[in-house]
């Protein structure tokens, strides 16, 4: 019964995730709608018929400033309120963006509700995994973090879905676009009620000098004896005494040796995350099949609810299998076949397509008069989805929510979550303009960033599957809360036993030797 209590809180957390995706997704489709173009475009949007790169690029990429905002923020929030607190806080500014996105009435209005957008999903971001990984065991960390992706994907499926429903049967109407982003509040709406109901971190709990409700909270989300909980309880405790006397509690801490090793690896995989292409596949689908040779606005939005189904399935294997397989393999793997997708994607349409610069819209334009070409780009994006799904997607955050100790977890996620929407930023702000002047080579270049990340994890990310949150420091060696102390105590044994008499026995006597 308690693993079905910790199932069902991680799974309600997840709500955050899909959130975050259905914020992401639902942009994709709402800046190729006509009305849409009407309300907010320019001039030359109006001509061409689809918004300008700045315009496109500004709606999207504002939302990033306001995730990295939100995820600086997320770490004191959660150490201060709790996780939990923080989740509902997060979820009503959510439900007020989503409420100004639906009623936006001209571009100011909806860059400003999406940078409130942004300040709550780069804040849930942060805090929905970091509450996962401390409610869950060792042996069910990997499983349950990746719900928090899955969210992600379904987040991303419903809304190229909801955005093909509005687009149908609202064609020229704003609802076209208003009901995909008003809906946004129901999600939000049912987290920020529902997340009170279920249990705080036990280790923030214990942080906080909690420590029977910690111990009540382990009891209610364990299956295993009274013996193990114990133990668990006591690591913690051990931990947190630790920590304490080391005085490890600043931002400061981070960029010391030897944590600043776990930042550099953790921010380092975040923005590798980015930069594989994902977000701007998903930002920009529509776009992307159309320059794959899609034709229509319908038959693209139709093949982009296609992706997001494909993301969703795909999820699970990670969900099922991460904490068998572990983190290297998974990343290692995936890094190599996004690696050989984005680079034929790249070839593909180098050697098949051409580009035509429109005078009257002003767009170049990539025609592949090959159909054979153009399905086999549009089967390639789905790999590139599907192995993202399974490795880099969940495993990511995953590792981020690990490798840093209890006192420094928030504080450590929030900086490698900000280190995301940075990244997530600028990438938002770059592709659609590499999209129209360098068309193919945009895929060549995430196809060799890939390549480069699979081998940076080979060489320098330790394996943390099967340990514990507390056995961190061991993984890395040098931990700044027991690495210094097991060295010193080392020290201090090998000299004891250097000056430890040997004792010898000649017959009834006992002789001691140094």
């Amino acid at each position: 019964r308690a693993d079905y209590q910790v199932y069902g809180t991680a799974v309600f957390a997840a709500i955050g995730g899909f959130l975050f995706g259905y914020d992401l997704g639902v942009i994709s489709g709402v800046i190729t709608m006509s009305n849409f173009i009407a309300v907010f475009g320019d001039q030359a949007s109006m001509s061409r018929g689809s918004l300008t790169s700045s315009i496109s690029g500004s709606i999207v990429g504002v939302m990033s400033i306001g995730c990295f905002i939100g995820a600086l923020l997320a770490g004191q929030a959660s150490d201060r309120f709790s996780r939990k607190y923080s989740i509902v806080l997060f979820s009503i500014i959510f439900t007020i963006s989503g409420a100004l996105q639906g009623g936006s009435m001209n571009l100011t209005m909806l860059l400003v509700s999406r940078l409130v957008a942004g300040v709550s999903v780069g804040a849930l971001s942060m805090i929905v995994p970091v509450y996962q990984s401390e409610i869950s065991t060792k042996e069910l960390r990997g499983r349950l973090v990746s719900f928090q992706q899955w969210a992600i994907t379904i987040g991303i499926a419903v809304s190229f879905w909801t955005n093909y429903g509005t687009d149908l049967y609202f064609t020229s109407s704003s609802a076209s676009w208003r009901i995909p982003l008003a809906l946004q509040i129901v999600p939000a709406l049912i987290l920020a009620i529902g997340i009170p109901f279920f249990p705080f971190s036990p280790r923030w709990l214990m942080a906080q000098g909690r420590d029977s409700e910690a111990l009540a909270v382990l009891r209610k989300i364990r299956s295993s004896s009274q013996k193990k909980i114990l133990l668990e309880y006591n690591e913690i405790k051990q931990e947190i005494i630790t920590e304490n006397e080391q005085s490890v509690r600043s931002y400061n801490q981070l960029l010391r040796y030897p944590l600043r090793r776990r930042l550099i690896l953790g921010v380092t995989i975040q923005t590798c995350q980015q930069l594989t292409g994902i977000n701007s596949i998903m930002y920009y689908a529509p776009e992307i099949f159309k320059q794959a040779g899609l034709s229509g606005q319908r038959a693209a939005l139709l093949a982009t609810g296609i992706n997001g189904c494909i993301n969703v399935l795909a999820t699970v294997p990670a969900i099922l299998y991460v904490d068998d397989w572990g983190r290297r393999p998974v990343l290692i793997i995936g890094g190599m076949i996004m690696s050989f997708a984005m680079l034929t994607i790249g070839s593909i349409m180098g050697i098949h397509g051409y580009t035509v610069y429109n005078s009257t819209t002003e767009v170049t334009e990539v025609i592949i008069p090959n159909q054979t070409a153009s399905y086999t780009i549009i089967v390639l994006v789905y790999l590139f989805v599907a192995v993202f799904a399974a490795s880099w997607g969940p495993t990511t955050w995953l590792y981020c929510t690990e490798i840093f100790p209890l006192s420094m977890r928030a504080k450590g996620a929030s900086l490698t979550t900000a280190a995301i929407w940075v990244t997530n930023c600028l990438v938002s702000f770059l592709v659609p303009v590499l999209l129209e002047r360098i068309t193919y080579g945009t895929y060549l270049i995430f196809g060799s960033l890939c390549f480069i990340m699979a081998v940076l994890v080979y060489f320098f990310y330790p394996e943390t599957k099967g340990r514990s949150l507390e056995e961190m420091d061991l993984v890395f060696s040098n931990s700044v809360l027991v690495g210094s102390m097991r060295q010193r105590q080392k020290r201090i044994i090998d000299k004891k036993k250097q000056f430890q008499p040997q004792i010898q026995m000649f017959g009834k006597y006992r002789v001691e030797r140094f």
